[in-house]
């Protein structure tokens, strides 16, 4: 399974995961600058795209793409993300396995537009967020995970998820709805290895505690 790894312009990571499970790696123009700070290799780099409006952070790359073979892809539509837009640009490139890191934090409507990128594109790609507290993505109707005993596991409806069923919880679910405004599924915790969900409508994010 080839995976792709993507950085983009929320909180920066405080550790980079192994570059050598990624058969691709990418940032958005606006993850550059904290690349740089956290010294990533940028030679490992295949391409920086965004709207680049900022002037210095495009001469910044500019500069930098001299002394390293990334490319610089230029997507100027303002009708989309610069996240959405690189997601993209990562399915004409064959992925369909997208780790993104710089998801969470910074100013919160680019999280929630994140979201609902996330869940643009939820069906056509697995895309998975990371962050320096857990990892959480948009989750099939019969799902699965393991290795997760003793770790917070958290589901929250978008907006609505009905007839969900949990094993493997410390507070179970059993045939229940769960619905943005009215009642969540948040702090729950792992009780076994396997977590296994099962939903019949709706959608839902899982949030899993490092």
């Amino acid at each position: 399974m080839k995976k792709a790894l993507l950085f983009i312009n929320g909180d920066s990571p405080k550790t980079i995961p192994n570059l050598s499970d990624y058969k691709l790696i990418a940032c958005t123009d606006g993850a550059f600058h904290y690349l740089k700070q956290l010294k990533f290799p940028l030679d490992q780099l295949d391409f920086i795209s965004g709207d680049f409006d900022s002037h210095q952070i495009e001469e910044e790359i500019i500069y930098q793409s001299q002394n390293y073979n990334f490319e610089i892809i230029e997507t100027p539509d303002q009708n989309k993300t610069d996240f959405h837009k690189a997601l993209e640009l990562i399915i004409e490139k064959g992925f369909e396995n997208i780790d993104v890191f710089g998801g969470s934090g910074g100013e919160q409507d680019h999280f929630l537009g994140n979201l609902s990128v996330a869940f643009f594109f939820k069906g056509k790609i697995n895309l998975r967020f990371f962050d320096d507290y857990s990892s959480y993505y948009f989750i099939p109707k019969d799902f699965s995970i393991s290795g997760v005993r003793g770790k917070m596991i958290s589901l929250m409806p978008f907006p609505v998820a009905r007839s969900i069923e949990t094993k493997g919880l410390k507070w179970p679910l059993y045939q229940e709805d769960l619905v943005l405004g009215e009642r969540i599924g948040t702090r729950n915790i792992a009780e076994k290895q396997v977590v296994s969900i099962q939903y019949k409508d709706g959608d839902l994010l899982i949030f899993i505690g490092k």
